[in-house]
């Protein structure tokens, strides 16, 4: 496996559908580069952040962003499981994201089977043709796991940072049966042992194209 080091970058946009998307499937990847990048500026966008899962949300991007350059937080209020019939307003608002210009788009797996995963990604990969892209993998109920094909090993500590907000952040979801430390850790682990990580933890990412000079 060729090991490659991240690229500078100057701003990063991390898009999500829901209030802990995010975190869920980039959270030690982001406090990685947050750390290896403190002038970097984090753009931070959830598509369905209404009511209490928006002031979760809001809690929960200060908590990841703490210690960046710069950062912007965007909540955004369409409605959730609905995405495909709302196609032409969440376009619209993609538009206006492109004044960012990043140099890295976080955006959820182009396959997903949660339909508003999969608009968000669409649209992204519509809006942001000279960007690097990274789809991250969010566990549910209705399975859709993949084979990622882009890795980052994150030590303990920051996975561990990781899953702590997301059970501290987001007390609406605690009685759902999946949201846990153990699926968390765990799929961090087998991502782990598929890339060799140092500390057994890794993040997965579909890579769907990238250009090397």
């Amino acid at each position: 496996m060729l090991s490659l080091r991240w690229p500078d970058l100057g701003t990063i946009l991390c898009l999500g559908a829901h209030s802990d998307d995010i975190e869920i499937g980039a959270g030690a990847t982001l406090v990685r580069l947050v750390r290896e990048n403190p002038e970097a500026r984090i753009v931070w966008v959830v598509l369905a952040a209404g009511g209490q899962r928006g002031e979760e949300a809001r809690a929960s991007a200060a908590r990841f962003l703490e210690g960046a350059g710069a950062a912007e937080v965007l909540l955004e209020e369409f409605r959730d499981g609905h995405f495909p019939a709302q196609w032409a307003e969440i376009k619209a608002f993609f538009a206006t994201l492109k004044r960012f210009a990043p140099d890295l788009v976080l955006t959820h797996y182009g396959q997903d089977l949660h339909q508003d995963h999969r608009v968000v990604s669409e649209l992204a990969w519509q809006g942001f043709r000279d960007q690097l892209i990274l789809e991250y993998e969010i566990p549910k109920w209705d399975g859709g796991l993949g084979s990622p094909n882009l890795f980052v090993p994150a030590t303990a500590a920051d996975a561990d940072a990781k899953i702590a907000a997301l059970l501290q952040c987001f007390p609406s979801q605690a009685g759902k049966h999946w949201f846990d430390d153990l699926t968390f850790r765990g799929l961090m682990r087998l991502r782990g042992l598929e890339c060799n990580a140092p500390e057994g933890l890794a993040e997965a990412f579909y890579a769907r194209k990238v250009s090397l000079a």
